[in-house]
């Protein structure tokens, strides 16, 4: 047989063409995966408040667990790091607004490891018989770590207080915010393997009848389970009701320069007070039986400031009510965040020194080396506080009121150490007036409505410039402000002391499902050096 020639310049069509074209689809097709992590991680922020698309989280988990399944662990950990950047980012812009762009994009950067290294684990135990229940239980793990480490933790964007207007939130009174953050992943990454499967189905392909059991179990089962948590949910009044009055001052104007107004701010509380006690005795406005500050209310040391005294003593007789007032005092060479019971008659009685404190807000972590670098935030934190050591739980008129100042609200053992020590309601005194017009008042609001149904109890948030609100133990908000107005909310309240079962058993869940994350990773280390082996035989 004779070669076929090829003219000079003319392409040998015998063999396979590389076109440009085709190199780009293919050189696309390598990112897709990239670009889907961290666009559901965009979709995972979009679930969050302000808005109510609580259920994007699912989608989200479901996208998520597509570009990690069967992956390398080293691949893994990069698209659950630009997940979480992807999540991270457009969450805490807030933390920008008043210190620049560093800060944020710093704090994104190291809470996304946390992310990275869940995704890690996922990758490695997507390969396993019911993987979406591994995946899920690393999901919470991750989130107990960034609870913890490092300065305390850092629980913002935990994925439980993204669904406070979910149909999964009664979950949090069985198990708290780990067993609703699970319950969701759970949900999100059963969604991804039931489709998988289906696809797999529909080319012909077998299914095992057990792996889309599990699957559909993964979606189902968390569903069922919040409805069956229904009627964990209520209301109802178990010890008599109280009248509570919130106050929403007001500031001069929003950022970190409010603190220079401090007499200002003051004086605005003091004001709304004295509005809502005219409302009161002209009869347009029901007495209340007690009256809550937020968090700033009074920067100036009433114990230390007569006038400040003055003040806060003239707003109490002319409500005729005890206050729950927020000041910033120094007692025995400490600085404190403390909320202060003050007495119409008596003056203060009883204190509350705030326990978690914010890092690089209240105290500054590694003080030396952030001052060799850059000493303008020495200068913005120019002292720490000192941390409480208590729960606080006021008894005003008759009621306990269980106090969570501001911060603390994220953090699982501080709401529920309020509850345990007696408190029948819960009052969470904010000061957002640093962060401006931003989602970070609507994203706090949510955490509160979840720690509402977690334990069952009335939750009351003062803030000094919004949004102030006032939310039944079934998680409904029935009254709330606008942002940077002054205004007051007055409400019966229903008074609870039983407790949930979340209440009851605390850290249990959370416990296990670290353990069952830790198992998960176990089997699939195991899973991989038999392979290895097998291979080498």
């Amino acid at each position: 047989m004779t070669a076929t020639a090829t003219s000079v310049g003319e392409p040998d069509r015998t063999q396979p063409q590389t076109t440009p074209p085709s190199r780009a689809v293919a050189r696309l097709l390598r990112l897709l995966p990239a670009a889907a992590a961290a666009l559901s991680g965009v979709l995972l922020y979009v679930s969050f408040p302000p808005r109510t698309l609580w259920w994007l989280a699912l989608p989200a988990f479901a996208v998520f667990g597509w570009t990690l399944r069967g992956r390398s662990w080293k691949a893994g950990l990069g698209l659950g790091y630009l997940f979480g950047l992807g999540f991270l980012l457009p969450l805490l812009v807030w933390t920008g607004v008043e210190v620049g762009p560093g800060p944020w994009i710093a704090l994104a950067a190291v809470e996304a490891l946390f992310v990275a290294a869940v995704g890690a684990g996922v990758a490695a135990v997507s390969k396993l018989p019911g993987w979406p229940v591994w995946a899920a239980a690393l999901w919470t793990a991750g989130e107990a770590a960034r609870a913890r480490v490092p300065f305390e933790g850092f629980p913002w964007g935990k994925i439980a207080f993204g669904q406070a207007d979910g149909v999964f939130l009664p979950l949090a009174a069985v198990g708290g915010t780990p067993l609703l953050g699970f319950a969701v992943v759970l949900c999100g990454f059963g969604l991804c393997e039931a489709a998988r499967l289906a696809l797999r189905a529909r080319r012909g392909a077998g299914v095992r009848r057990g792996a889309a059991a599990v699957a559909l179990l993964g979606v189902a089962v968390p569903v069922v389970g919040a409805l069956a948590a229904r009627p964990l949910v209520s209301d109802e009044a178990e010890n008599g009701t109280a009248t509570v009055a919130v106050i929403q001052g007001n500031v001069p104007r929003a950022g970190l320069g409010f603190n220079a107004q401090r007499r200002a701010v003051l004086d605005y509380h003091a004001r709304e007070t004295l509005r809502l006690a005219a409302e009161v005795k002209a009869g347009r406005t029901a007495r209340p039986d007690f009256v809550l500050w937020p968090e700033n209310s009074s920067d100036i040391d009433p114990f230390a400031n007569a006038d400040a005294r003055r003040i806060i003593d003239e707003a109490a007789r002319a409500i005729g009510a005890p206050i729950s007032v927020g000041g910033v005092v120094e007692r025995d060479g400490k600085l404190l965040n403390e909320q202060i019971l003050w007495d119409p008659d008596k003056g203060p009685v009883d204190t509350y020194d705030k326990r978690q404190i914010q890092p690089f807000g209240e105290y500054l972590p590694l003080r030396s080396l952030i001052g060799a670098i850059n000493d303008t935030w020495t200068s913005m934190v120019s002292r720490d506080f000192s941390r409480g050591t208590e729960p606080g739980v006021f008894t005003m008129a008759g009621t306990e009121v269980g106090l969570v100042t501001c911060y603390e609200a994220a953090f699982d053992w501080a709401v529920r150490s309020e509850v345990t020590d007696g408190a029948q309601m819960i009052s969470v005194p904010s000061n957002n007036a640093t962060f401006d017009r931003s989602e970070m008042t609507y994203q706090q609001l949510a955490m509160s409505r979840v720690r509402a149904v977690e334990h069952s109890r009335t939750v009351t948030v003062p803030v000094t410039s919004g949004v102030s609100a006032i939310i039944m133990p079934d998680g409904r908000i029935t009254q709330k402000t606008g942002m940077f107005v002054a205004d007051s909310l007055v409400q019966e309240v229903p008074l609870r002391s039983s407790e949930t079962p979340a209440t009851r058993i605390g850290v249990a869940p959370e416990l296990v499902l670290v353990l069952i994350a830790a198992g998960g990773l176990g089997r699939a280390v195991g899973a991989g050096v038999r392979g290895r082996r097998a291979r080498d035989v």
